[in-house]
C-alpha cells in the first residue's frame, strides 16, 4: 500500500515518494526495549467490512481494505513514533546493505515507504528532511504505477508481508528496475511473536476447546529465493536474523502491535478475544517465556532479500563443463601445503 521514491547519492539527482496515504549470511539476534508505563489491553479487531469486494481464501488471505484502516488509525494517533523502534531498527540494517553497494542511484523507490523508515538512515545527517527532491504517490505493491526501466533501485522494509499476491508484487519490483537496477528488502518470517502465537493457542485450548489464527501466516525462508528467481531476479541474496524485544507483558505487545498498524487482517481471524483467555495467555506467556526481571520477550524474524536485475554486463556463471580442476584435485591442496611447510 505504500511506496517511496527517493534520488540517492548521485548528481543532478531527483527524487519520487509513493507513499499509502497513511502517513506513517545469518545473523545473531538482538535486543531492543519496548517503553514502559501508560498501556492499556488492545482492543479486539474489527471483523471485516460488510459488502467487502475482496475475496478471501488461499489466494487472498488479507482483507487489504482492512489493513489500511488498521494504518490510517495507526497513523492518527497522537505519538505515532512511538511504535516505531523496530521500523527504525531494520530501516537502519536497509540502508546499511544499500552503502555496501559501490555506486550511485540516481532515482529510487522506498516500497512501503510509512514516514521515511529507510531514507532518514541514507541522509548524512540521519534527518528526514533533506535536499533531495521527493514525490509521494498512494501505489499498491501488487500494481505498480510506474514505467519499466524506471528504478535504479528499489527498497522495501516491512511492508511486502500484507500483499495477497507475492510473487505479483516481486514482478512489479523487477518490472520497474532498470537493467542492472537492484532490490533490497526486508520482510517478516515464519518464527516471528511465535512466544504470542503459542500462548494464544494455550489459553484458547484451554479455555474455550480449540483456537483460532491470530497472528497473521509469514512467507518461509525457503520459498523466498524462488519467487525471487521466478520474478526474474538473480544474484540472489536472502538471510534472516531476528531481534527480541523485551515488554512489561502480553497486553503491552498487542497494543504496540495496534499501534504498529500491525493487527492481524486475515480472513480468517477471530474477531475477539474473551478477556477470561486474554489474561490466561497473558499467564502462559509469563509461564513459558518470562524474563527473570518480570518482562517477557517477543521475537522478530526478518528476511533480508537482494536481488539484482539481468544486465548484459553482469557477471555470469561459467557454462557447465569448462571447468579445468576437479573437485578431486582440490581435496589434495591440504595435503600439498602440509608437505611445504617440512
Amino acid at each position: 500500500m505504500a511506496a517511496a521514491a527517493r534520488a540517492l547519492r548521485g548528481s543532478g539527482r531527483s527524487a519520487l515518494r509513493a507513499g499509502c496515504g497513511c502517513g506513517c549470511g545469518w545473523g545473531g539476534r538482538r535486543r531492543l526495549w519496548a517503553p514502559s508505563g501508560g498501556y492499556a489491553a488492545a482492543a479486539a479487531v474489527a471483523s471485516p467490512p460488510a459488502g467487502s469486494s475482496s475475496g478471501s481464501g488461499a489466494l487472498s488471505p488479507f482483507d487489504r481494505r482492512l489493513k489500511r484502516k488498521q494504518k490510517n488509525w495507526a497513523a492518527a494517533q497522537a505519538e505515532p513514533a512511538k511504535c516505531d523502534y523496530l521500523r527504525e531498527e531494520v530501516g537502519g540494517r536497509i540502508a546499511d546493505r544499500v552503502f555496501d553497494i559501490t555506486r550511485t542511484f540516481p532515482l529510487a523507490l522506498d516500497l512501503g515507504s510509512g514516514r521515511g523508515y529507510i531514507a532518514r538512515h541514507l541522509t548524512k545527517k540521519n534527518a528526514v528532511q533533506s535536499e533531495i527532491p521527493t514525490v509521494s504517490v498512494v501505489a499498491d505493491e501488487e500494481c505498480l504505477p510506474f514505467k519499466e526501466d524506471t528504478f535504479d533501485l528499489v527498497v522495501s522494509s516491512l511492508s511486502l508481508h500484507w500483499v495477497n499476491d507475492l510473487p505479483r508484487a516481486f514482478r512489479e519490483i523487477h518490472q520497474v528496475l532498470k537493467p542492472d537496477g537492484v532490490f533490497i528488502g526486508a520482510m517478516f518470517g515464519g518464527d516471528t511473536l511465535y512466544e504470542l502465537r503459542c500462548s494464544l493457542q494455550l489459553a484458547e485450548l484451554e479455555r474455550e476447546g480449540g483456537f483460532s489464527p491470530h497472528v497473521s501466516p509469514f512467507t518461509a525462508v525457503s520459498d523466498l529465493g524462488h519467487l525471487l528467481s521466478r520474478a526474474g531476479f538473480n544474484t540472489l541474496t536472502v538471510d534472516t536474523d531476528e531481534i527480541q524485544v523485551n515488554y512489561p507483558g502480553l497486553f503491552e505487545i498487542m497494543e504496540d502491535l495496534q499501534g504498529m498498524g500491525e493487527s492481524n487482517c486475515s480472513w480468517n481471524r477471530k474477531p475477539l478475544l474473551h478477556r477470561e483467555t486474554m489474561l490466561a495467555a497473558a499467564a502462559i506467556y509469563q509461564e513459558m517465556y518470562g524474563n527473570s526481571d518480570g518482562s517477557v520477550p517477543a521475537t522478530f524474524q526478518i528476511y533480508y532479500m537482494i536481488g539484482w536485475k539481468f544486465h548484459e554486463s553482469q557477471a555470469r556463471p561459467a557454462q557447465r563443463g569448462s571447468a579445468t580442476v576437479s573437485f578431486g584435485d582440490l581435496a589434495k591442496i591440504d595435503g600439498l601445503l602440509s608437505r611445504g611447510k617440512k
